[in-house]
Formats: C-alpha cells, sequence, structure tokens
C-alpha cells in the first residue's frame, strides 16, 4: 500500500504543476482554481443551488458564500426568488457566461495541446487509465455496457485476473500461465457464432469478462468469467454467463461445461442459478497452494 500512496503522491505533484493549478490566478484570469471551479458548477447545472454545488465540491460553506458574494459583486451571477433562502437558484449573467466562456477555451486548448502529441492507440490508453483511476478511487460509477472483444482486450484481461487472484488467493505463476494460454487459445481458434468473448466496461474501464469456446466433441466451455469487485452486485456476472449459454444454445451445442474451484464461492452461486452442476472434483497445486477443482456442466439437448 505505501507503494500506492508514494506514487498518487507523486502524480499529484506532477498534474497540479502541469495544468498550472499551483499559479495565483487561473489560465490568466482573475479568479483562483477554486473560483474557476465554482464558476464551471454554475454554468453547468440548471438550475445551481448552492448547497449542491457545495456538496458536490466538498467545499466550506463559508468559504463558498465568499466565493458567490464576490461572483455577485462582479456582475457574474445572479439569484433567482425561492422558498427557501438557502436554495435560490443561481444563475450566469451575460458578464459572467462571457467570462466563463473565455476560461473554458482556454482549458480545451490547454489540455488539447497536452494530449496533442499522443498517438490514437495511446490517446485511447490514456482514456482507459483515467476512468479506471476513476473508478477505483471511488468517483460514481456510469452504465455498465456489454460488448465484444476487440484488439488490445486480452492484455487487460490477464493482468486484471492475475492480478485479483494474486490478491485474493495467492495463486501466483500458475494462474497467469493459464490466463496467457486460454487468450492465445481463444484468439487463434476463434470462429465467430462458436466462440467469443464479451468484455464489460463502465465508463471506459474493463470491470468484467467472460470467454465461451468450442471444448470439442459438441461441447461449449464457458472460461474465465471474472466481474472486478467495485461491479459486484449489479448483475453483471449473471448477465456474462447468460451471453455464453445463450451463444452455446444458438450455435447448437449439445452441452456447455466449465471449470472452477470451491473457493470461488460468488461464481458458483451464478452457475447454479444458470442451471449449472457440478459434475467431479479433484484437488490439483497448479496455483502453487493446493486447491480443490471443479467441473460443472449444463445440458442443452432438451433445447433442440
Amino acid at each position: 500500500m505505501a507503494h500506492a500512496i508514494a506514487a498518487l503522491r507523486s502524480f499529484n505533484r506532477f498534474y497540479t504543476g502541469h495544468v498550472g493549478a499551483l499559479d495565483a490566478s487561473f489560465l490568466s484570469s482573475e479568479l483562483t482554481l477554486p473560483e474557476a471551479r465554482v464558476l464551471y458548477e454554475v454554468a453547468s447545472r440548471s438550475p445551481a443551488i448552492a448547497s449542491e454545488i457545495g456538496s458536490e465540491l466538498a467545499m466550506d460553506p463559508g468559504y463558498l458564500s465568499r466565493v458567490l458574494r464576490r461572483f455577485a459583486a462582479r456582475g457574474y451571477i445572479e439569484r433567482g426568488r425561492g422558498d427557501d433562502a438557502r436554495r435560490r437558484p443561481i444563475a450566469l449573467t451575460a458578464a459572467g457566461r462571457a467570462v466563463f466562456d473565455t476560461l473554458d477555451a482556454r482549458q480545451y486548448a490547454r489540455v488539447a495541446a497536452i494530449v496533442a502529441p499522443l498517438a490514437p492507440v495511446d490517446a485511447a490508453a490514456l482514456v482507459g487509465a483515467l476512468d479506471t483511476v476513476r473508478t477505483m478511487l471511488g468517483a460514481p460509477g456510469g452504465e455498465i455496457r456489454i460488448r465484444d472483444f476487440l484488439p488490445g482486450d486480452m492484455g487487460g484481461v490477464v493482468s486484471r485476473q492475475a492480478d485479483y487472484y494474486a490478491r485474493e488467493h495467492d495463486w501466483s505463476g500458475g494462474m497467469e500461465q493459464l490466463l496467457l494460454e486460454v487468450c492465445a487459445g481463444f484468439l487463434r481458434d476463434h470462429v465467430p457464432g462458436r466462440s467469443n468473448c464479451w468484455i464489460a466496461e463502465r465508463g471506459g474501464a474493463m470491470v468484467g469478462s467472460v470467454f465461451v469456446v468450442d471444448a470439442g466433441d459438441g461441447v461449449a466451455q464457458l472460461r474465465l468469467l471474472h466481474v472486478e469487485p467495485a461491479a459486484r452486485g449489479l448483475g453483471l456476472g449473471g448477465a456474462l454467463v447468460g451471453r455464453c449459454v445463450d451463444l452455446a444454445r444458438a450455435a447448437g451445442y449439445r452441452e456447455i461445461m466449465l471449470w472452477t474451484h470451491s473457493v470461488l464461492v460468488p461464481a458458483r452461486r451464478l452457475y447454479e442459478a444458470a442451471g449449472f452442476r457440478i459434475a467431479s472434483t479433484e484437488m490439483h497445486d497448479e496455483f502453487g497452494v493446493p486447491v480443490e477443482g471443479e467441473t460443472w456442466r449444463l445440458s442443452l439437448a432438451d433445447d433442440r
């Protein structure tokens, strides 16, 4: 954990200097950075309410009140009428809108200059990394979408799952090797309509994944189901399992099977709810520690 703290502090020092957050005035305006942030909230809300702005910014109410009074004195804002004085709507005046538009254009230009040297693939990686940081540090999550795999997704699947299983279950080298083999085999043998990988995303960040592949002899295999801890309890795991079963049925497989472990209790509940049943169990130490593996099967013969 200490390395994460040091890394985040180092990034904060780098970024605040990089974007001019420490300048006496923000983007050569007469506003400080906190004042500019309040102005943004007023401009982007309809209506803007002081208490809601304070809550969003975690800003001291007394300080926010002083900022709003300065805005009113400069002619940037006007307050409407309301039944509750604490919830009087705030709106930008024409002068306030002009100040905001100027700041907004300057900030867009500065950020555009920062990202301009990036190749398209690096710009996409930056978006994903920023979304991941927001999610991991507790930013409110957006809608989760499930899509088919794209080039580059296999690396994300291996990285996230290898890290998760090493931290949560102490499964080390053998698990990462398995992940690499499954992903490489999928890319080598993928036949549209007979196999697929689905990626779940929230805000551009990968929060889940699953594979279904052809195991031979009319049997499909569900592999590498994973849902990030921050995205659990939302029905995502069941939706991913459902995608696999639906494809297996549509492709005409007689059965779908999977291999899991007795310690993976949440995943086992999903499999049971989808109709899978345990067919066999065995102990192994492929991941560096003794663990009970389980083979589960779901017959699709009745669907024919």
